[in-house]
This record gives C-alpha cells, sequence and structure tokens, in this order.
C-alpha cells in the first residue's frame, strides 16, 4: 500500500518485447502507465521516470500544498504580481487562450468559488442563490494578469484563485509521455485518471483500441476508437454528483453561472494533446450539445462524442477516421 492506493506492476513476454503496466495513485486519481520494450527493465525505469515526473507537475501545480507556485499565486492575490517558474507561466498562459476560445467555459479561476457545491456530503444542499453570486465575483479569466517580461502571474483581486483541476491531469500525461519516449519506449499509453494518451501502436502493428464506456453503464461500451499518437478525455456527470429532490447535480461547474452543467451526460474529446483535450472536454460540456459540437467542428484535428440527457448520441465532422464501432443509442 502507498498512500492509499494500489501499486501493480504487470509483465507479459510477448515477441516484440515486454508490456509492463504500473499504476499508482496521483493527483487524486488512479494513473496507469503502460510501456513496450525489448527489455522490461528499460520499460521499468521509464515508467518509474515518468511517474516521478508526474509527483514533480503535481509539487508545482497542487492549490492545496502551500509551498506550490500555485499556492503563492492565490496568497498574493489583490495584492502583488508573483515571479513564476517559465513552465506554470506557459500553463498559465496555455490555459487562458483556451479560456479565450472557449469564450470562457474553460476558466482556471473558477477556483475561487472555493467549496460552495460539496459533492462528497452525504446531505447535499443547494447553495443559495446570493452565495453564488457573491463567490462569482472571484471568477473571471481577464483578471489573470500575465507578464512575459517579469514572469509574472497576477490574480488583480483579493479572493480570487486559480487551480488546474480541469487542465493539470492532461498536461501530466503529456509530460508522461514525453519521458517514456525519452527512455526509449516507442509504444506506450498513460491513463491520467481518464486523461489517456497512447502513443506507438499496439504489438501487432494496429493502433491502439480504446473503448468508451456508457455513461450510465460502466460496465457496458458504446464506442470503440483507433489511436496513434492521440489522446482521448471523457467528462460526465457520472464522475462526481449529488442528487437533490431526484435531481442530479454534476461536479462540472458552470463558471459563468456557478451551477453544475446540465444539458450532456458525457463529452469524449479526441485529439493530439492531452492537456487541450482536458481543457475542451470542461468547456464542451459546459457549453451543451450544440455550441459544444460547434466548437469542436471549428478545430482542426480534434473531435469529440457527446451524448445528451435524452440518450442521443453526437458525433463531430471527421471522427469516422478514427471511429471502430459504436451503439447508435444510449
Amino acid at each position: 500500500m502507498r498512500n492509499g492506493f494500489w501499486v501493480c506492476f504487470l509483465l507479459c513476454l510477448t515477441a516484440q518485447g515486454h508490456t509492463v503496466k504500473e499504476e499508482q495513485g496521483k493527483m487524486g486519481s488512479p494513473f496507469e502507465i503502460t510501456a513496450v520494450h525489448p527489455n522490461r527493465t528499460t520499460a521499468v525505469n521509464a515508467i518509474q521516470a515518468a511517474f516521478a515526473e508526474i509527483d514533480r507537475l503535481e509539487a508545482m501545480i497542487s492549490s492545496w500544498r502551500p509551498d506550490s507556485e500555485t499556492s503563492k499565486i492565490n496568497e498574493a492575490a489583490g495584492l502583488a504580481p508573483v515571479v513564476v517558474s517559465p513552465e506554470l507561466f506557459n500553463l498559465v498562459r496555455r490555459s487562458l487562450k483556451v479560456s479565450q476560445l472557449t469564450g470562457g467555459a474553460f476558466d482556471i479561476s473558477f477556483a475561487g468559488m472555493g467549496k460552495l457545491w460539496d459533492f462528497k456530503s452525504a446531505n447535499p444542499i443547494i447553495p443559495a442563490p446570493e452565495v453564488i453570486q457573491k463567490a462569482l465575483g472571484h471568477v473571471d479569466y481577464r483578471n489573470i494578469v500575465l507578464d512575459p517580461a517579469a514572469r509574472t502571474v497576477f490574480l488583480k483581486h483579493k479572493g480570487m484563485r486559480i487551480g488546474f483541476g480541469g487542465i493539470g491531469k492532461g498536461y501530466a500525461a503529456n509530460r508522461a509521455v514525453f519521458i517514456l519516449k525519452d527512455h526509449g519506449i516507442e509504444s506506450g499509453v498513460v491513463n491520467a485518471g481518464g486523461d489517456l494518451v497512447a502513443f506507438g501502436s499496439e504489438e501487432d502493428g494496429q493502433p491502439w483500441r480504446v473503448s468508451v464506456a456508457h455513461p450510465r453503464e460502466r460496465n457496458k461500451i458504446f464506442a470503440r476508437l483507433r489511436l496513434t499518437e492521440q489522446a482521448v478525455v471523457t467528462s460526465g456527470d457520472y464522475e462526481r454528483f449529488i442528487m437533490v429532490d431526484g435531481k442530479r447535480y454534476s461536479h462540472i461547474i458552470n463558471p459563468k453561472t456557478g451551477y453544475p452543467a446540465h444539458e450532456l451526460v458525457s463529452v469524449t474529446i479526441i485529439c493530439p494533446d492531452a492537456e487541450l483535450a482536458d481543457a475542451l472536454a470542461t468547456a464542451t460540456f459546459v457549453l451543451g450539445p450544440k455550441k459544444g459540437l460547434a466548437l469542436i467542428n471549428g478545430l482542426k484535428h480534434i473531435e469529440c462524442i457527446l451524448v445528451d440527457v435524452d440518450g442521443k448520441m453526437l458525433f463531430s465532422d471527421n471522427i469516422q477516421n478514427q471511429l471502430e464501432g459504436s451503439e447508435d443509442s444510449l
């Protein structure tokens, strides 16, 4: 046992080498890394290096670690700009670009709302409208000020906070893949708590095959994808939610209203970049089926599968090139 999570190795000798899998708990989620290599020791070492990289990133972006760069930015909200590392500065800058792209449907300043919604409570309640409205005064990506010359991040108003819950795991998955490749791994999969990146190919030379689970029946598959150098990220209202008076409230909050998004059941994004896929999955869920689909169809090399509240599946224009099979209806 390690930090409350289990760790396991699955080793199997194949004609082309060893497939090594390990799972560890990182960033509050199970992370599984798979590496294929003729030398088992090389694969094991590469996976350990990838997990060490994830630990490094978590220490940098975690908002609950008082010594993290993110916490220092939050502590100085409304007071002074904070000098940060080039890596964190660029992550914030990319996050703001996604905010601009999505009209604020994705917003790292949403952390300023605090914990008004408790999705772990045995007796959940809906926050009062006036409380939500007051908290929204701390949310607006346009009040995050970057100074490239000084490499500083400044939150303009006291009470503002930033958090990378909607993009951090995707970034970690990207970095883990980079570390694996840097250690000589040419084929593998990183599953960062549902943010999945596949590179290279399976041992038979075919693209990796990834199944997308039914949003209501987790043992049922509704789509199968073929992936090469691609990321797949799925967000759904089944991940964390509360039921109040028979109504489901998802943990995916609209940063403009302060209330859970409710027009979709699940969103699956497929694109070459896990960080971008992570952010777009959240934004698309918030935007809803019509605006979300229009957003994805307007972007190159990015596809999606949406499931609305009536169980209808919606596909982006060019996804058929990657879709191996699906059900017509849920």
